[in-house]
């Protein structure tokens, strides 16, 4: 089925690319034209489904690169988690999903579950079963015993365990894997944040093993000694990034920050929606302490693509478009900001022929009113959402 989309203002998600009174033709899941809607209007078919925006702006589907489907962004998110069955489990991650669908986010990177629960969401979503957005799976993160997030299922324990982890979650159809270098907050057993969890030999085998099954590695990292090891290893993304040392201070290294800007490491600051409560609560003083690291890093060249670690505390599926606004604050153009959430995000999970509207390319697609290069909340109320050529809201 053909599709004609119109709207005032076509944005193609690389920055500075608009098309004025635009239009793109969707052809079942793929984009085959975008132009100036006289021009691509005759090359429709006359059964093209004809959808106008007039006052609205189109663009990609936006691309959340970090949350956690299995968790409900409660007071409690692991408690609920703990008590809940598999088959309870992954209907409510199902309802997650399609969630942020409905918001206007196309595309979801997943980076922790229990027994590959997303991995079947994720085919059912690709096969048609359930609409919803695509979806990136890791799986369950490697961790030491009793280590960060160790109740999703992935301990190691020595080299033969991250081995045999690894090809378990290759063999099971895992997108990525995820390893959690240093410790984490939601765990009452894991060590500290800034602690480091592996030893660099031990990340080195983790990314060596990833890539021989072809398959990036996300690495989570709050402390600075965690992501310089993350970071020589070879990862392709480091969550979080915070750079934190033992005492609650932080250390900042231009050396690691400038070889993750050489080897296009891109660092997840997964900032929750409700980022200035946070930075409220954390008072001034440390709040522009972790305004200044990002800035830092801005300035030296480190590539950033945002999530939310969704699923966490207060952080709902729904307010991606919220969380954005955290990169305006921080002085990124808003141009910048879309490009980030759609077409560099696509680059950095390696996902081909996604985030940018392009002849060829799956048809992700949103509407919004008014343009978000004006006011950013606009995101936040789509008025059409296509996920892969099929229409989650109209």
């Amino acid at each position: 089925m053909q599709r004609l989309i119109t709207a005032d203002t076509i944005l193609t998600g690389r920055a500075g690319q608009t098309v004025p009174k635009g239009a793109v033709l969707v052809d079942d899941d793929r984009i085959v034209a975008i132009g100036h809607r006289d021009d691509v209007s005759r090359q429709a078919s006359n059964e093209a489904v004809l959808h106008e925006y007039a006052g609205h702006t189109v663009l990609p589907g936006l691309i959340n690169c970090h949350v956690h489907l299995a968790l409900d962004a409660s007071s409690e998110p692991l408690q609920h988690y703990l008590d809940s069955d598999d088959t309870d489990l992954l209907l409510t991650m199902a309802g997650r999903a399609q969630a942020a669908a409905r918001s206007g986010v196309t595309t979801l990177r997943d980076l922790g579950d229990r027994n590959g629960l997303v991995f079947h969401l994720r085919n059912a979503i690709e096969h048609g079963a359930l609409a919803g957005p695509r979806i990136l799976a890791a799986g369950a993160p490697l961790t030491p015993p009793n280590g960060h997030c160790h109740f999703f299922g992935g301990e190691v324990d020595g080299e033969d365990d991250i081995r045999a982890r690894i090809r378990d979650s290759a063999d099971r159809g895992a997108d990525l894997i995820k390893i959690m270098a240093s410790g984490g907050q939601i765990t009452p057993t894991s060590p500290p944040m800034w602690a480091s969890q592996f030893t660099g030999e031990q990340l080195h085998l983790a990314v060596s093993e990833a890539r021989s099954a072809g398959l990036p590695v996300a690495a989570h990292a709050h402390g600075t000694e965690a992501i310089a090891e993350a970071v020589d290893a070879g990862v392709s993304t480091v969550e979080h990034c915070t750079w934190m040392t033992g005492g609650g201070g932080y250390e900042t290294r231009d050396d690691v920050a400038k070889t993750m800007a050489e080897r296009g490491i891109h660092a997840c600051l997964a900032w929750p929606p409700h980022w200035r409560a946070f930075l409220d609560r954390l008072g001034p003083d440390r709040a522009k302490q972790i305004v200044s690291r990002i800035r830092w890093m801005r300035d030296l060249g480190v590539p950033m693509i945002p999530g939310t670690d969704a699923g966490l505390r207060g952080s709902t599926f729904t307010g991606y478009a919220e969380a954005l606004g955290l990169y305006e604050y921080l002085g990124f153009s808003r141009d910048e900001i879309i490009e980030m959430a759609t077409t560099t995000a696509a680059e950095a999970l390696g996902l081909r022929n996604v985030g940018s509207l392009t002849p060829g390319y799956s048809a992700d697609i949103i509407a919004v009113e008014g343009d978000p290069r004006t006011d950013l909340a606009s995101l936040s109320k789509p008025r059409l959402v296509m996920a892969r050529g099929q229409l989650v809201v109209d």
